[in-house]
């Protein structure tokens, strides 16, 4: 993408704000605030007649400005802690209600990618989008030998779409980076390269199946979590098949409420999802915003979720997961010098920070907040007060852990949304306490051993040969020492009798030369 493209694609972002009236926001913040009079000069303010609400306004520009854009606002939509009622609401739309493309062309890319006609490969084929999304939509179909499925479609061309985007973003990133000393400690180009990765990724559906069949083995037999079979004789990298589910939408809070779920036990099982995820399988779903999820309505005592949409996973590292653990069990304990400890100590933060000032600081962001009822305390919004207070310690957000912390975010809202008085601390803090209890002690030290026990076997055969080696490195190194010591004691020596036998040799060499030469002329004559 030329700068040309770069210009031409930054000014069709400003029309679309214009168009929608959004450059009011825009010139209320600090940066354009002196300027903010040029809004009297947008066309659309003399002659529109739109009287959409703000929220409405806000969707329909991300909507224009494609899928990078509407991802954001799945992730604000969950937010109610952060934004307007009437703004969540109208981006909780994105989720579900994107434009869908022509059935018809539907259609043409999946008999392309299967190289058959739809009639030789599915019985029933609806060519109505049965939803759709940023990236692809999803049709109902039933095979040939009756399972009922769906067919999700990537949206054509739509990886010109994103790559165009993310060079924009990758150009913004660099100039936030060189001209920008306050978002330069956020790592902007590092934290676009994670959000590049991520949405390449979702392109890749073939990947996206692999995502799913090990979310299903991770709960095969779970009574909390559904994962939809995926049929893969029938996905390529631009189509997936996969089983049908059937539930209610978990944003559709009065049908859940009609049904008779227990609402309170649905809160809480979806944050032992969380924490499951995370901490038994170090592999969890990414994406879990409310368009994502669904509860199946077979138990409703003790509600089941059915995820979908397995394009964004994420994991973490043993050392990730124990930092994490132990920073969330500090918080409810106010152990905020733990807090600050841990942070230094997994790198978040510069190894030359002082302890005792951070400390200080988190205390005061926290303890008002702990001052009110557990049930009242938003994780998302004491997140972000941390991230602002820590800006001045120059913390290091980690690129792993971006996954997490927008996973958790969603996960909260999707709770809060669910039942307004989850406590996520009394829920969350009992299922830490216990792993890191397996991750110390007797029985964590025998486990690891048993995990290691074949690599050892299998290496003690060489223990010998190696050993020789290190013993013959160890033998040289000290010849190699001894060696140096005497040229080094040579080199201390008087230097004038070895002048007066460098200059003896030579005058010696020098006359033998000449001796020789001499010979050699009277034998010729």
């Amino acid at each position: 993408m030329n700068y040309f493209s770069r210009i031409v694609r930054l000014m069709h972002i400003n029309f679309v704000l214009m168009r929608y009236n959004l450059d009011d926001i825009i010139f209320k913040t600090p940066w354009f605030y002196p300027i903010r009079f040029l809004s009297c000069f947008n066309p659309w303010r003399w002659f529109s007649k739109n009287k959409l609400s703000r929220g409405e306004r806000i969707r329909l520009a991300l909507e224009n400005l494609g899928p990078i854009f509407i991802k954001a606002g799945q992730i604000l939509s969950t937010r109610r802690d952060l934004l307007p009622d009437d703004i969540a609401d109208s981006l909780a739309k994105l989720q579900d209600q994107v434009p869908p493309f022509s059935g018809e062309l539907a259609k043409q890319i999946i008999e392309t990618a299967l190289g058959a006609k739809i009639s030789d490969v599915f019985r029933e084929f609806d060519s109505n989008a049965l939803a759709s999304a940023s990236i692809a939509q999803v049709h109902a179909a039933v095979l040939l030998d009756n399972r009922v499925a769906v067919i999700k479609v990537l949206r054509p061309d739509i990886k010109k779409i994103i790559e165009r985007d993310l060079d924009l973003l990758k150009t913004l990133a660099r100039l936030a980076n060189r001209y920008w000393a306050e978002g330069r400690r956020f790592k902007p180009i590092e934290m676009v390269a994670e959000i590049e990765h991520t949405l390449l990724d979702e392109l890749d559906l073939m990947r996206e199946g692999a995502n799913a069949s090990q979310l299903r083995r991770n709960f095969l037999h779970s009574t909390e979590l559904y994962i939809p079979e995926i049929y893969w004789p029938y996905c390529r990298s631009n189509i997936l098949v996969m089983e049908r589910i059937t539930g209610i939408p978990v944003h559709n809070i009065p049908a859940l409420k009609a049904a008779g779920i227990n609402m309170k036990k649905l809160a809480e099982t979806g944050i032992q999802i969380f924490f499951t995820q995370v901490f038994r399988d170090s592999f969890f779903h990414a994406d879990m915003h409310p368009g994502n999820i669904f509860v199946a309505t077979h138990n409703l005592e003790n509600p089941q979720y059915i995820a979908v949409d397995f394009g964004i996973v994420g994991s973490l590292s043993t050392k990730d997961q124990r930092y994490l653990a132990e920073n969330m069990l500090a918080f409810f304990k106010r152990d905020y010098q733990r807090v600050a400890e841990l942070h230094v100590a997994s790198g978040w933060l510069p190894p030359n920070t002082r302890i005792d000032q951070f400390e200080g600081a988190i205390r005061a962001v926290c303890e008002p907040i702990f001052e009110r009822p557990l049930k009242d305390i938003s994780f998302g919004q004491l997140l972000l007060r941390l991230f602002q207070t820590a800006r001045r310690f120059n913390i290091n957000i980690q690129p792993q852990l971006i996954l997490l912390q927008k996973t958790l975010l969603n996960i909260e809202g999707v709770g809060r949304q669910i039942d307004p008085d989850l406590d996520l601390w009394t829920t969350a803090a009992p299922y830490l306490e216990q792993w890191l209890k397996k991750q110390v002690g007797v029985k964590a030290f025998l486990r690891r051993i048993k995990e290691n026990l074949p690599y050892w076997s299998e290496k003690l055969p060489e223990i010998p040969g190696l050993i020789f080696d290190v013993l013959q490195q160890t033998k040289e190194h000290q010849e190699y020492i001894n060696f140096s010591k005497k040229i080094h004691h040579l080199h201390n020596c008087d230097k004038q009798p070895i002048k007066k036998y460098f200059l003896l040799g030579l005058s010696s060499g020098l006359l033998g030369c000449f001796i020789f030469y001499f010979l050699k002329l009277a034998g010729s004559n």
